[in-house]
Parts: C-alpha cells; sequence; structure tokens
C-alpha cells in the first residue's frame, strides 16, 4: 500500500490533470474485487496502480490459461518424443515426463474449474501495462531437453506464468507494444535470464526466428560443456553439463536491444551521493585459524571417501566456512566472543559514526544474512504475510541464503551497541516489520532519524527500502552469492533522495577464510555480468559462472596461506581474459580475412550496378518532358495499350495486378518509360504485399499499396530518384574501398598483448608447478598434530538440544514477547 501511494502520488506530481486510480490491499479482498474490477472497466482511468501480488488476482481467461499449459505440455511431449528417437539419458525423459503430469494435473483442475462472473483481465480494457521490479517475475517455466544443466533454473512459479499470459494477450491487441519492464537487475546470476526477458517482451520476434523454444536459442548463442567435477557430496566425480560460453553476444544484444533500453551508471548523471567504499579486512583470530584447518582436515577425508556424504560434504564446508567468517559462534553459540572478529569490528564502526553524527541524526544500515532473528520468536502474522507461499515472495527471499543459527548475529549487535550508549529505541530490526503498514511506519522513523541503525537481511531490505534520507553509512558485514545483492544493498544508499552528499558504505572481510573465496566469486560473477549489460558493444564471446560450492583444491588453497595462491589466483583471471581478447582479435582477423576475400567480387559487382544505373540515367534523360511537372511526360503501357491519362491508367494497372494468380513469382504487366514492368505479389508479407520491379539495364524496385493512383507516383519515383541512387551506390564503392585498406590492415597487424600473454601463462605454469611440488613436500614433512572436532562437538550439541526441546506453548510465547517488550 505504501509504495502503490508514493508512486500514485508521484505520477499526479508529473500528471496533474491524470485521472489516477491507486488499488490498495482492501480493494482486492474477495469481498471488494469485483466492484474493483467494475470500476476499472468502466471508468475511465489514465493509469490503474496495483502491486505485484495484487496482478494475480486478477484473472487470466480460462481458455487461455488452458491454450498456454496445453502448448507448454506439447513442447515436453515433443522433447520427449525427440529424446526417444535419439536414445537419449532416460533420467531426462523421466524428469520432463514428471513435468509433463504436473503440468496435466494443473490443466485438469482448471478444466473442472466453474468459470465464475469476475471480469478477466481481457475485459477491463487495459492498453498498456508497465512492470516496476520485473527481475520478481524471471523464475518463468522453461520447457527444455536439457535437464541437469546448470545455471538453468527449473523452478518456475505460477506469478511468472501469469504475467506471460497477460504479456501475451497484450501483445496481440497492441502489436507487441503493449508491455514495459523496468528493472535494475534483468541479469542476477545467469545469462538464460535473458531469454526469460525475450521471452516476456519480444516473445512473436523469438518465434518467427525459431528462438522462442530455449532449447533452439541456447544451440546459437551457448556454448554447452561437459567436465569431470567434484560431487556436491564429496564422495567421487560426475559428469556435469554447464552452458560454459556464451558467443554471438553482439547479435545477441541486438536483438534484445529492440526492446531493452541499457542505461548503465556511465551513462546517467544521477543526482546521488559521493560514495566511499572501505574493504575492512580483519586478521583470523587463532580460533578461527583452527576452525579452518579443521574444515581443511574434513575435505582431506571427504576427498579420500572415508564420509558417508549424508554426514558431511563440500556445500557442508562451504557453509560452515562462511560461517565462521563471521564468528565462530555461529557454529556453537559457547565457542569464544574475540573482540577482534569483524563482527566486533563493525559494532565499533557503527558505534564511532553513530556518535560522530549524532547532531543531525544520521543513520545507518548493516546488511546480514546470516544468524537471522528466528521466526520462533516472531509474534503471530497478519493478512497476506500469514500465507507464505512462494509466489507471495520476493525473488530475494526465494533465491535468499538468509539463515538462522542457534546464535543470532542481530541480537549481539544490539545489545553492544546498547552496552556502547547508543538507545535501544534507535536500534531496529527488519524482521520486526511483517506487515506493510509496519514496514512504512519502521521506515518513516528512519527517515526521521528516530530510528538510527536498521539491521536487516538482504532479501527483506533490498527493493522497495527507501530510507536514504539521512543514510550515511551501509555496513555489509557477510558476503552475499550475487551482485545483484551487492547492488540492492548499495542502492539503499547510493540513491536520490539522500541529503547527504558523501556517503560511506564498508565491506567487512576476514582473512584467511572463505570471505576471500566468496569476494572473488562476486567479482567474477560481475564481470560476466557487465560484459552482456553494457551501453557499449559486448565482447563477443563470455563464459558464465553460476552459484557452486568450493572444490577440494580452493578449499585447501585457503587453508595453506600461501602468497602464491593469491598469485596463481589472480593470474588465472588475467589469462584468461588475454585469451578471450585474443581469441577476439583471431575472430576479427578471420572476419577481416573474410572481406578481403569478397572484396573483388562485391567490388565488381556494384561497378556493374553504377554502370548500368548510368546506362538507365542517360536513357531517362532523352524522354521528353513536361514543362509544368518538370518531368518526363507520363506515358506507361499495360498489356498492349498505352495510357497517357493517369486516372484510366491507375484502374488499368489494378486491373492487370488483381489478375495475378500465382504468389511469389514476377509477372511482366507492361512497361513504363520504356522500361518494362513486371509485379509480384508476396506471400510471406504481413497481411499479402505488392511489390514492381522496372527493368532497364539495371533493376528498379518499389512496393505497391492499395491506391494504385498513388502507385504510379511510386513507379515514377523509382526511376526518377536515380541520381540518389547513383550517389548511393559511388558512397558504397568508396566505404567497400576504405573498409578493404583496414581490413588489410588488421590482418597484418599481430594481437597487440601476445608477449603479456606469454609471459603471464609461463608465470602461472611456474607458479602452479612451484605449489604442487610444495604441497607434496608439505604433505611428505607434515608435523603430527592432534585435530580438532569443534564442528562435530557442536553438531552433536545442537541434535542434543532438539531432541530435548519442547514445543513451545501459546504462554511460552506469550512470555517471550512480553521479556522482548520489556514487560517482564
Amino acid at each position: 500500500n505504501h509504495l502503490t501511494e508514493q508512486i500514485g502520488d508521484d505520477f499526479q506530481k508529473l500528471y496533474p490533470g491524470a485521472n489516477i486510480l491507486v488499488a490498495t490491499k482492501k480493494d482486492f479482498q474477495k469481498a471488494n474485487r469485483q466492484q474493483l474490477f467494475a470500476k476499472i472497466a468502466t471508468g475511465n482511468y489514465d493509469a490503474v496502480i496495483i502491486g505485484h501480488s495484487q496482478l494475480g488476482k486478477i484473472p487470466v481467461s480460462k481458455e487461455r490459461q488452458v491454450m498456454t499449459i496445453q502448448s507448454q505440455i506439447d513442447d515436453i511431449l515433443r522433447g520427449i518424443e525427440e529424446l526417444k528417437k535419439s536414445e537419449g539419458s532416460k533420467f531426462q525423459i523421466k524428469a520432463m515426463e514428471r513435468t509433463r503430469k504436473s503440468l496435466q494435473k494443473q490443466l485438469d483442475k482448471l478444466e473442472k474449474a466453474n468459470q465464475d462472473d469476475t471480469l478477466t483481465f481481457e475485459q477491463l480494457g487495459i492498453d498498456r501495462l508497465f512492470v516496476d521490479e520485473a527481475h520478481e517475475f524471471k523464475n518463468l517455466f522453461v520447457a527444455t531437453k536439457l535437464q541437469n544443466v546448470a545455471g538453468i533454473s527449473n523452478s518456475a512459479s505460477q506469478k511468472a506464468l501469469d504475467l506471460f499470459l497477460k504479456c501475451r494477450y497484450l501483445d496481440e491487441k497492441t502489436g507487441g507494444k503493449g508491455v514495459v519492464f523496468a528493472t535494475g537487475t534483468p541479469l542476477s546470476n545467469s545469462i538464460t535470464e535473458l531469454h526469460t526477458m525475450m521471452r516476456y517482451l519480444e516473445y512473436d520476434f523469438l518465434n518467427n526466428h525459431g528462438l522462442q523454444h530455449f532449447d533452439n536459442w541456447v544451440a546459437v548463442f551457448g556454448d554447452q560443456k561437459t567436465d569431470w567435477e567434484l560431487k556436491p557430496a564429496g564422495n567421487g566425480f560426475k559428469e556435469r553439463t554447464r552452458i560454459a560460453n556464451y558467443t554471438g553476444l553482439p547479435e545477441l544484444m541486438s536483438m534484445f536491444k529492440q526492446v531493452a533500453d541499457i542505461r548503465t551508471a556511465d551513462t546517467l548523471k544521477l543526482d546521488v551521493p559521493d560514495c566511499e567504499y572501505q574493504v575492512v579486512q580483519v586478521e583470523a583470530t587463532p580460533f578461527q585459524q583452527e576452525l579452518v584447518q579443521e574444515l581443511a582436515d574434513r575435505a582431506d577425508a571427504i576427498n579420500a571417501g572415508n564420509v558417508d556424504p549424508t554426514i558431511d560434504n563440500m556445500l557442508k564446508i562451504t557453509s560452515d566456512g562462511r560461517k565462521l567468517g563471521l564468528d565462530p559462534r555461529l557454529i556453537d553459540p559457547s565457542f569464544e566472543d574475540n573482540p577482534d572478529t569483524k563482527l566486533n569490528r563493525c559494532v565499533e564502526n557503527v558505534a564511532r559514526i553513530h556518535a560522530e553524527t549524532a547532531e543531525d541524526r544520521l543513520t545507518q544500515i548493516i546488511f546480514c544474512d546470516l544468524g537471522v532473528p528466528h521466526k520462533a520468536a516472531e509474534a503471530a502474522v497478519e493478512g497476506e504475510y500469514a500465507d507464505d507461499a512462494k509466489d507471495k515472495k520476493s525473488i530475494a527471499e526465494v533465491e535468499s541464503l538468509e539463515e538462522e543459527c542457534d546464535f543470532c548475529v542481530y541480537d549481539d549487535i544490539r545489545d553492544k551497541l546498547i552496552v556502547k550508549g547508543i538507545p535501544a529505541e534507535e536500534i531496529a530490526y527488519i524482521h520486526d516489520a511483517k506487515t506493510e503498514q509496519q514496514k512504512a511506519d519502521l521506515f518513516d522513523k528512519v527517515r526521521s532519524g528516530e530510528v538510527r541503525v536498521l539491521l536487516g537481511s538482504t532479501a527483506k531490505m533490498g527493493t522497495g527500502t527507501n530510507v536514504q534520507k539521512k543514510l550515511i553509512a551501509v555496513h555489509d558485514l557477510d558476503i552475499p552469492w550475487r551482485p545483484a545483492d551487492l547492488e540492492q544493498r548499495a542502492g539503499r544508499i547510493i540513491r536520490q533522495g539522500n541529503e547527504n552528499k558523501q556517503v560511506q558504505i564498508f565491506r567487512y572481510v576476514t582473512k584467511g577464510t572463505f570471505d576471500a573465496y566468496s569476494y572473488q566469486t562476486l567479482e567474477n560473477k560481475q564481470k560476466f555480468i557487465s560484459q552482456i549489460m553494457t551501453s557499449k558493444t559486448p565482447a563477443r564471446k563470455c563464459e558464465d559462472v553460476d552459484q557452486q560450492a568450493l572444490t577440494y583444491s580452493e578449499i585447501k588453497a585457503l587453508c595453506t596461506g600461501d602468497e602464491r595462491i593469491k598469485e596463481k589466483l589472480m593470474l588465472e583471471n588475467e589469462v584468461k581474459e588475454l585469451r578471450v581478447l585474443a581469441a577476439e582479435h583471431r575472430n576479427t582477423v578471420f572476419e577481416m580475412e573474410d572481406k578481403i576475400a569478397r572484396f573483388p567480387e562485391q567490388k565488381q559487382k556494384l561497378t556493374a550496378i553504377l554502370a548500368d544505373l548510368h546506362t538507365d540515367r542517360e536513357a531517362l534523360r532523352k524522354l521528353p518532358i513536361d514543362p509544368e511537372r518538370k518531368l518526363p511526360v507520363f506515358k506507361i503501357t499495360i498489356g498492349e495499350t498505352e495510357y497517357t491519362d493517369r486516372k484510366e491508367a491507375a484502374k488499368a494497372l489494378e486491373d492487370a495486378v488483381l489478375a495475378i494468380k500465382y504468389a511469389d513469382t514476377p509477372v511482366k504487366v507492361g512497361s513504363f518509360q520504356g522500361f518494362d514492368l513486371s509485379v509480384t505479389m508476396h506471400s510471406n508479407m504481413m497481411g499479402g504485399g505488392m511489390s514492381a520491379c522496372l527493368q532497364g539495364a539495371a533493376s528498379h524496385t518499389t512496393k505497391l499499396i492499395e491506391s494504385f493512383a498513388h502507385n504510379l507516383h511510386r513507379l515514377e519515383a523509382a526511376l526518377y530518384n536515380i541520381d540518389g541512387r547513383i550517389e548511393r551506390t559511388q558512397d558504397n564503392l568508396a566505404k567497400l574501398r576504405l573498409d578493404h585498406a583496414e581490413a588489410q590492415k588488421i590482418v597484418a597487424e599481430p594481437f597487440p598483448q601476445q608477449e603479456e600473454l606469454d609471459t603471464k601463462e609461463q608465470r602461472l605454469k611456474v607458479v602452479t608447478d612451484e605449489l604442487n611440488q610444495a604441497a607434496i613436500e608439505a604433505k611428505k614433512n607434515a608435523p603430527k598434530r592432534e585435530k580438532t572436532c569443534y564442528f562435530e562437538r557442536a553438531k552433536m550439541k545442537r541434535d542434543a538440544a532438539r531432541l530435548t526441546k519442547k514445543p513451545r506453548t501459546a504462554k511460552d510465547k506469550a512470555k517471550r514477547k512480553d521479556k522482548k517488550q520489556g514487560i517482564e
């Protein structure tokens, strides 16, 4: 409600005379919905503003839903049939069969449902749909034979399908111009999301080019790669297929930019504050180093095949590594609270900034996705939040890595800030705002400076959190998986409406832990996305990156602390980039060589056309001139009859054209000014179509329309504008020669960074060999040490606590709530 009302107010300021309807949650309650739909259908509104969740409550007609689901089932059946013919994987066939059965159940349920009197979306008279934060609908159903391929999401949401149906309806109604999307993160984790956006916005274009099915699209632009890699369980190796590289990016983005206007920071001059990024690097405590070593021992055991994957695996190690980098107490609350952890460094910075900005009551945000407040401690949830269905969650919440632990990071930070003198009422959690109204009230308090420290997760405090007015600092306490999450966090403070001209973003990293790897993964993902979502021409090829657990070798590398490992990682990235540039240079050279090879033929062709145009111009100059029109005297022959009257000529031309029986075949109907005249009826043009060709030494073509009086003018223009054609052909010939000279120059030049690539490849080989040898020596000479089992003891304590834990009664919950409010 708060956001839709705010948008409505802004809309009214921009267009004071506009008639706007801002729908509320109350309007969409079952008792009021019919009245609202009738108001929309009959009212003369310029705009109707609703929330995402409300859009799904406006039904699409039953017929359209049945048609779409049946189309998806047909696609899957065709895919199953193709897999059977090619003797494809039985696993893939079974997976597709399960999807088909699920869709069939939806279809059966839909066909049995009674159509009530509710107005459908098609009946509301909507002409255009504007969707803000459009990435919320990216989980659109994909029918694909590429099952179990990394980077392809298998999740599908009902709200995405519902929006797709509405987009298809508006495409039909408006000729593909009825939908506008706005989003700051069209790509968050994989380039496959681009196909989803294209299906929403240019489905007919994809369909006309045979690219509406994902498998076809990825076959054109994707390069599949199958490698052997460690299983997530760590108990062996498996084949894994991924869309490793994407090619033809300039062509792909050219297609996408038919519907996309990409505006990056380098093209915008927004009135936002200047931001100083501060990476706060904290040394790992001795205990954290001990825990990291234990992770290395666990990885050794998994790699040796000595551990049941249900007991321990690489994903568990990665999760534990993220936690201990923040604070060991996330593993076990009884572990030490060392003042040198990054959590405590964050507390110090927040308290310092709070004191320094007390006069202006400036505010701060702390982002943390680990150790969030427990749901069990939350009060009863009302309204739409009572239903935690997937479709009612934001995409950030669906994909969130937010995690509860026995140790609550939020409570620890709050308690320490209070000890440092910050009043309790000035500290708030986003998790305590469970309804839209509570969120709106909390945001108002932050904007006014009443609440000066706000703690929250990326999922709950990203999109829609407009609290920037007094915001002076953002603290990224932990590290998310996706660049889009970091962008959303930064977007809370680097935002229009912030009264501060200089702001700070603190990012906390614990050295020698998994933090370094997490930021490296983020950097790689951001590089890949930046290659695609750019205002400039993208690179021809890029490598995709998806979310993954650390491998055995990466875990071991992080645990050794050898500086050469950092050098190796940097060299790998640099060599990879240089190899991409070298490949691009080779591709360019190949293209230029092709251009050079085609040059003689193209030059000869343009020269011949130019000579023919000169010949035809000389023929036209010999025609008698009408002194009034300053053009050749009108004369046309249709069949065997010559016409000088334009009206009679138009009728005769129309009759001759209507008599043509065959499509796509030129038929001679006469001559014009001594040039043979033929007409072609086209079958593949939208709504049919006609074209005419006047043949002299050269061909002069023009499209025809239904008005044959105007068609006579078109025939004249095709001939009499010959000077313009000659000039354009001369320009094309000059450009061809210039391109040829440039192509020869490019082919003659070697790759300018070849020496740098050779040097870094050689150094990478040396460092890799040294590290491999060092690992062998270390293993041989390693002193015997007693292995620790902190993680195992912590797990046993958690398991024991769960077994002895009694269900919380309503009385217990009330007491806990009273304690939280300071009543007890």
